[in-house]
C-alpha cells in the first residue's frame, strides 16, 4: 500500500473518524523523457532567478501570491497549513445524495480512507455501513494543497472510498460543443438501440479492455533495443469519406457485434428494421399495386 497523501480526519456531524489518505490508482502508461535529437542527451529543466540572474536548487524555491501591480507576497508551508479554515484538517461531511445524481464530469482522481487506529475503526465502519444502507453519496468538503475542494464518499469493498470533485464552475458550458437540428428516422433510431443492447457490458474489466497503447509502445521499445525492425501498424481499412446509408452501417454494426460475441448469424432471428427513404422508395416503385393502376390519359394542349 503506499504511504499516505494526507492525514486528518472525517468530520460527521460531532463523530470524527481519524484517518490515513491513501492513493487508490496507479499510473501504468510508459514514460518519456526529452532529449537532444542530435545526441540523445537528456534535456533537463532549469530553475531560474530573475534577480539574481542564476540557477537555484529546489531546496531554495518557495511560493508566493502574484499581485496586480506584480508584488510578490511570500507565503510558507505553515502558513498554508494554519488557514483559519475549518477544512484544513479535516474531511466535512456536507450532505448525502445519490450516486446518480452525480455528474460523472466532474468526478475526479480516487483515494482510500484508512482508519488510524483501533479507536477509529467503529466510527469509520459506522459510517460506512450507513452509506451502504442508504445507498448513497456523502458530498465532503476539504483543503488540500493550496485551495478548498470538494469530494465524493462512497463505500468500494470494506473501504471508505474518496473521489474529489469539480466545483460547478470549473465545468464548462457544452452548449458550443452541441450539433445544429438533426432529423433521425425511427428506424435508425431503433437499429442504434439494437446495437447498444448487443454491445452492452457487465462491467470494464474484461480482457476486451486493455490499454493497447501502452502494450504496443512497450513492444517497439524492445524492438529497438534489441537492435529488431519495430513492428508496424496494420494498414487501416479503407472507409468512405461521407457517412451514406446511416441505417445500412448501423445494420452491418450490429452482424459485426453479434459476429465479436460468438453469435451465428445465420441462426440470430431478425429484429424487426424500419427501411429507410431510399428502400421505401424502390419498394414503392416495384409494387403491383403502382404497376396495376391505369394511367391518367394525357390531354394535348
Amino acid at each position: 500500500m503506499p504511504a499516505s497523501v494526507w492525514n486528518g480526519a472525517i468530520s460527521f456531524g460531532l463523530v470524527s473518524v481519524p484517518i490515513a489518505v491513501l492513493g487508490a490508482t496507479e499510473d501504468h502508461s510508459v514514460r518519456f523523457r526529452r532529449i537532444h535529437t542530435v545526441d540523445n542527451g537528456l534535456v533537463r529543466n532549469r530553475y531560474w532567478c530573475e534577480i539574481e540572474d542564476r540557477e537555484v536548487s529546489y531546496g531554495e524555491i518557495g511560493q508566493g501570491y502574484e499581485m496586480a501591480g506584480g508584488r510578490i507576497i511570500p507565503l510558507t508551508d505553515e502558513e498554508l497549513r494554519q488557514l483559519p479554515l475549518p477544512t484544513a484538517r479535516a474531511i466535512e461531511l456536507v450532505g448525502f445524495l445519490p450516486a446518480a445524481d452525480v455528474d460523472p464530469l466532474r468526478i475526479g482522481p480516487g483515494y482510500y480512507l484508512q482508519p488510524q487506529g483501533r479507536v477509529a475503526a467503529k466510527p469509520y465502519v459506522l459510517l460506512r455501513q450507513a452509506l451502504q444502507r442508504a445507498s448513497k453519496m456523502a458530498v465532503a468538503r476539504y483543503a488540500w494543497h493550496g485551495r478548498e475542494r470538494l469530494g465524493l464518499l462512497r463505500v468500494r469493498g470494506d473501504v471508505i472510498a474518496l473521489n474529489t470533485l469539480l466545483w460547478p464552475d470549473e465545468i464548462r458550458d457544452p452548449a458550443r460543443a452541441a450539433p445544429g437540428p438533426v432529423v433521425l428516422e425511427p428506424g435508425e433510431i431503433d437499429e442504434a438501440m439494437t446495437l447498444v443492447e448487443i454491445m452492452s457490458r457487465d462491467s470494464v474489466d474484461g480482457p476486451e479492455f486493455t490499454d493497447h497503447y501502452t502494450q504496443a509502445l512497450r513492444e517497439v521499445v524492445e524492438a529497438k533495443q534489441e537492435h529488431r525492425r519495430p513492428p508496424q501498424a496494420p494498414h487501416p481499412a479503407a472507409r468512405p469519406g461521407q457517412l451514406v446509408d446511416l441505417m445500412a452501417t448501423l445494420q452491418q454494426s450490429v452482424d459485426k457485434a453479434r459476429a465479436a460475441r460468438g453469435e451465428d448469424l445465420a441462426h440470430v432471428p431478425d429484429l424487426p428494421r424500419a427501411a429507410t427513404k431510399t428502400t421505401a422508395r424502390k419498394t414503392a416503385k416495384k409494387s403491383p399495386a403502382r404497376r396495376a393502376s391505369p394511367r391518367k390519359p394525357r390531354h394535348s394542349v
